[in-house]
């Protein structure tokens, strides 16, 4: 599986922001999705993950009731809608699949390229 992230870019706090991450292969489906970031000067971290059919959600509690996480199985893309971003957002964003739904980045065996997303106050 090859991903493709894209849809980062400048915002100010408060916008809005929709990242796509875009999947070849025909079996896009059976691989967990997961979107993590990271700031400049800090770790990887998880920030949201949908299963296989895109039936069960989860997020980091950083951008729980922000972010919102789905998948189209039928595009082979996943989205992230990011809305009232903060500075703190800011960061590069990586799409991941795998087969195991978890926050673990160790699991997923594939990444994207990643997205810049910057978000001024």
């Amino acid at each position: 599986v090859q991903l493709q992230a894209s849809g980062g870019g400048l915002a100010q706090s408060g916008d809005s922001l929709r990242l796509s991450c875009a999947a070849s292969g025909r079996t896009f489906s059976t691989y967990a999705v997961a979107w993590f970031r990271q700031a400049p000067g800090k770790k990887r971290e998880h920030v949201a993950l949908t299963t296989q059919t895109g039936g069960s959600t989860y997020y980091a509690d950083s951008v729980k009731g922000r972010f919102t996480i789905s998948r189209d199985n039928a595009k082979n893309t996943v989205y992230l809608q990011m809305n009232s971003l903060k500075p703190e957002d800011t960061a590069v964003y990586y799409c991941a699949a795998g087969m195991s739904s978890t926050t673990n980045s160790q699991a997923y065996a594939y990444w994207g390229q990643g997205t810049l997303v910057t978000v001024s106050s």
